[in-house]
This record gives C-alpha cells, sequence and structure tokens, in this order.
C-alpha cells in the first residue's frame, strides 16, 4: 500500500483496491456508513476515496475489497473482535488487520502510535456486521 499525506490536514492518498464481484456493493454500503471517529481520531479526507478511508495523524487507514493476504495460509491464526473475524499482521511501524470471511475482504492498518491496535476495529466492528454479512471466517 502507498500512503501518501499533503500536510497534517491535507487530504490522504491512499492506493486503492479494486473490488469485485459481490465485494462492489459490500465496500459501497461499508464506505458510505464508516464512522466520523476511529479511536477518537476525527476522519479526514483521502483521494481518490472511493474504497478507501482514513483518521487522524499518524493515519489510521482503511481499504475495502482488498485481496486476501500472501500471508494467509491454512493453519494461521485468526480472531473474532466484536462479530467480526479478523487476520492480524505485522506491519512495519504498525499493526494490520484484514477483516475475512465476508463477501470484502477489508483491511486496517493502525500506527503503532495508537495502543493497543486492536481497539481500532471495535469502532469499525458495528459497520462491517451490519453491511457486509458473516459467510465464516476463523
Amino acid at each position: 500500500m502507498i500512503l501518501l499525506t499533503t500536510g497534517c490536514s491535507g487530504p490522504v492518498a491512499l492506493d486503492e483496491p479494486a473490488p469485485a464481484g459481490d465485494a462492489v456493493p459490500a465496500c459501497d454500503q461499508v464506505m458510505a456508513a464508516l464512522p466520523d471517529q476511529v479511536l477518537g481520531q476525527a476522519r479526514r479526507d483521502v483521494e481518490p476515496g472511493r474504497y478507501g478511508a482514513a483518521w487522524g495523524s499518524p493515519t489510521i487507514t482503511l481499504r475495502c475489497g482488498v485481496p486476501r493476504p500472501a500471508a494467509m495460509v491454512p493453519g494461521v491464526s485468526c480472531f473474532t473482535a466484536n462479530g467480526v473475524d479478523w487476520f492480524p499482521e505485522d506491519a512495519d511501524g504498525g499493526a494490520i488487520f484484514t477483516a475475512i470471511g465476508r463477501a470484502a475482504m477489508i483491511e486496517v492498518r493502525v500506527p503503532e502510535r495508537y495502543q493497543p491496535p486492536g481497539d481500532a476495529l471495535l469502532d469499525l466492528a458495528p459497520v462491517i456486521t451490519t453491511h457486509d454479512p458473516d459467510r465464516g471466517g476463523c
């Protein structure tokens, strides 16, 4: 993922995925219902913005309709938070969580500044469970 910012308050440039099939309507609904705040951080403008969202500085990002993570192979663990199954990965400078078992895989990147990083998922889970029904993940 390429993440660039144009100043602290400018829009966030986010490399957005290109969801296909059932993921398109699921992502459209999820994106339209995202909260104004995640971890108490205000939502920021994103370019292009159709399948990506951002909050705060450093930026918490969400991308809807991402491909299956390469590290997600049989036998790896996942966890459930507020009804959403998540595949966790360590990332340079933070953590990546991918919502699995739904029409659209949704990636959330949380910078290490926000601890515990999984708390961001609690703010996002209600939107995901409402607009992208569970198909079985963990």
